[in-house]
């Protein structure tokens, strides 16, 4: 790969900056012992004896160092790592979370006059009162309190620091190339994958610095709650935003952080746990659209004392489908069985059936044993533990699945740390009830049908084009396929039974949803004849097919 930037000996000073401190930290030796980098003028004539002990149990501590020490992308990949124990170890992801913001505080005259590019207007014919020392300060972005000049609004008005993509792109583009020669030359590295790493936090950093994503997570956010009273989303003034700058209403209230520390009178604490739980088990499981981050930094016990999320510039995203799934893994859990549980996580893409070892379900074993009898109260926990034993066997998860363990992991530390006798497994298991329920109800099973009936229509109108270039590939090809009549009749046969299973399962549904015809138990009685029909079918078809195997033996 080649370095891309203005400068080729810009990309080469940083190179000597990051060796700097990789060095200072005991990991020189990933640049010094890479065959590639011994052509750079800084390491000529530089050479350190190998050190065994590169990765050993500092190397967390060392790497939080590391990063903190390179500066804003630096900063913004240890924090995306935090999150991901999967790829880096649990005990990387902890001692990542420690990380320290020390980006300087950048002048409000210079954040001044990128909001006014950005918004095209003088900053006082929009705000006043604005208080020119920020709210807060991190490693892309500053945050200042002002007033509308049009409403007298409160706000808050978040500013991307200047220059910060290009510097973010320029460090991203050497993260790569960096990435790739250490894995390719540092066998002890490739554990981690790092170019896949990159590769991820290049997707996610580049999310973040458009704040117009964030912009839209307000909004998709405010609507999902907009009925739901003791949740607090803050209003959004689209006229005042743009891909660098945001402007929302400004949120006054106690940060959930301070709470857990200290009691604040009116503030009911046993409460504000169970808003948490609640809400951020809607955002999973109903609306598949959550906070990724919902540390109690992040969450604000409003003057009404209604819960506050912030920092929405990351959001999680779950379809349907997988919803599902996941309400059933979580019944799965509760009930206690190993083997459903591996098939589970088989069925939902979580692990592959190659991974499902001796070792693996040795610890869900373990995990089971250690919840079986338990009272629900008491499981609070149990899914960090599983993606805890899916990590120990060295699984890479999918990121939305870590994404949601940490999310719950955070949510219930927060509930317990307000409410000792606080209980998230109680609502969590409400919660996958009736989302399975719902799967069974003849709306949702009709909305299935009708998918299945368009993937049959797409497939028929297909099949022609498909028989044509397979006929031309075999005029074309040297070869010979031999074809017993007697056994495609029998498929030909057991196909058209299949689809006419289909049929009707999909026609009775669609008829006791639309309540057609006299009614039997006050459901429609030619829905209920078709399901009858359709099970007679189906278990000739299954003693069809067995009859068939036997004789084959």
């Amino acid at each position: 790969m080649k370095v891309i930037s203005n400068s080729r000996n810009e990309n080469i000073k940083r190179i000597n900056e990051i060796y700097k401190v990789l060095k200072d930290n005991d990991f020189g030796y990933l640049i010094e012992e890479n065959t590639f980098f011994k052509k750079f003028p800084f390491l000529r004539n530089r050479r350190t004896k190998k050190d065994e002990t590169f990765l050993d149990e500092t190397a967390p501590i060392r790497i939080r160092k590391v990063l903190e020490q390179l500066g804003p992308a630096y900063i913004k990949l240890g924090q995306m790592l935090s999150t991901r124990p999967d790829l880096v170890g649990i005990e990387i992801a902890n001692e990542l979370q420690k990380l320290r913001d020390n980006t300087p505080v950048t002048p409000f005259n210079e954040m001044k006059e990128l909001i006014e590019e950005e918004l095209g207007t003088p900053l006082d014919e929009i705000f006043t009162n604005i208080d020119e020392t920020p709210l807060g300060s991190a490693s892309i972005g500053q945050v200042y309190k002002a007033e509308l000049k049009s409403t007298g609004q409160e706000v808050a008005i978040k500013v991307q620091k200047p220059n910060s993509r290009e510097i973010i792109e320029s460090d991203v583009k050497i993260m790569k190339f960096l990435a790739e020669r250490i894995d390719k030359y540092i066998s002890a590295t490739r554990t981690y994958n790092l170019p896949a790493i990159i590769s991820e936090f290049e997707r996610s950093i580049f999310k973040e610095l458009n704040y117009l994503e964030e912009m839209m997570n307000l909004q998709n956010l405010s609507y999902n709650f907009r009925s739901i009273s003791y949740i607090k989303i803050p209003d959004v003034y689209l006229d005042y935003c743009s891909e660098k700058v945001i402007t929302m209403e400004l949120i006054k209230g106690v940060v959930v952080t301070d709470l857990i520390k200290r009691d604040y009178p009116n503030i009911d604490k046993k409460k504000i746990a169970s808003y948490g739980v609640k809400s951020y088990f809607k955002q999973i499981m109903i609306d598949g659209f959550f906070h990724a981050d919902p540390h109690p930094g992040n969450l604000i016990v409003t003057e009404d004392r209604k819960l506050c999320y912030i920092d929405v510039g990351m959001m999680g995203i779950l379809n349907e489908d997988f919803k599902e799934d996941l309400a059933e893994l979580i019944l799965l859990l509760i009930s206690g069985n190993t083997n459903n549980i591996i098939n589970q996580l088989i069925y939902m893409d979580i692990i592959s059936p190659s991974q499902n070892t001796p070792e693996l379900r040795a610890d869900v074993d373990d995990l089971m044993n250690l919840y079986y009898g338990a009272e629900l109260r008491n499981m609070d926990g149990a899914i960090e533990d599983l993606l805890n034993a899916m990590i120990k066997n060295n699984i890479i998860l999918p990121k939305e699945f870590v994404m949601i363990g940490r999310g719950i992991t955070l949510i219930e530390d927060t509930g317990r740390k307000l409410d000792p006798n606080f209980n998230a497994a109680t609502e969590l298991k409400e919660l996958s009830r009736q989302i399975i329920t719902n799967k069974y109800k003849p709306k949702r099973l009709s909305k299935v049908g009708m998918n299945y009936l368009l993937q049959v229509e797409h497939l028929a109108k297909d099949l022609p084009d498909t028989l044509r270039n397979t006929a031309s590939k075999l005029e074309e090809g040297d070869f010979e396929v031999k074809l017993k009549h007697e056994e495609i009749s029998q498929l030909t046969n057991q196909l058209s039974v299949a689809l006419i299973i289909s049929s009707l399962i999909i026609g009775s549904s669609l008829a006791i949803m639309g309540g057609a015809g006299p009614k039997l138990f006050g459901i429609s009685a030619i829905g209920l004849i078709g399901f009858v029909f359709s099970a007679v079918l189906g278990i000739f078809l299954i003693i069809e097919y067995m009859i068939e195997r036997d004789d084959i033996k």
